[in-house]
């Protein structure tokens, strides 16, 4: 079994409480929208971090992480990108990949809209953290933390952080 903490839309600004938060994970997957890279560098000396590049990601973070990550975690068949969309609704690209080879867990970022759903067409589960920076349209800060065993997410839990503000 392992744990993980999923955040996405960082936006260049880590809250120190996701520490606290992920401490009892045993890995941290960024959705996109890191903005800067310290941001993953404090994450990866917490924890081994799994990433994707988003749309406000510079050429260094896009060298250092790919745009689509397809892996195995305890039997799942993960997929995580940035912009994807939702069931019903995925955009272009990722309506063809999921016409080809659709994974068990669709992640995503990018609408800054927490969604977790079920995908029935597709057989899958999609999910979206939401923002846990402070750049952007949403109101409430999010993260999720969930277990993967045996093939299946369990144990899924809804962080928030607190109402998106300006920073002092």
């Amino acid at each position: 079994m392992k744990r993980i903490g999923l955040l996405s839309d960082t936006h260049s600004f880590l809250d120190p409480s996701i520490f606290e938060y992920f401490k009892e994970c045993d890995e941290v997957w960024h959705a996109g929208d890191i903005g800067k890279a310290e941001v993953v560098d404090q994450l990866e000396e917490f924890k081994p971090l799994k990433a994707v590049y988003g749309n406000i990601d510079n050429k260094d973070l896009q060298v250092r992480f790919p745009e689509d990550l397809r892996f195995d975690c305890e039997g799942l068949d993960v997929w995580i990108t940035h912009i994807g969309g939702y069931p019903g609704r995925y955009n272009k690209r990722v309506r063809k990949i999921m016409a080809e080879n659709p994974p068990e867990l669709f992640i995503c970022g990018h609408s800054h809209i927490l969604k977790v759903m079920p995908d029935k067409v597709h057989n899958l589960l999609h999910m979206n953290p939401g923002a846990c920076g402070h750049h952007g349209y949403h109101r409430m800060r999010t993260l999720l933390r969930f277990s993967v065993a045996e093939g299946k997410v369990k144990d899924l839990e809804v962080i928030e952080l607190g109402k998106r503000g300006k920073l002092n």
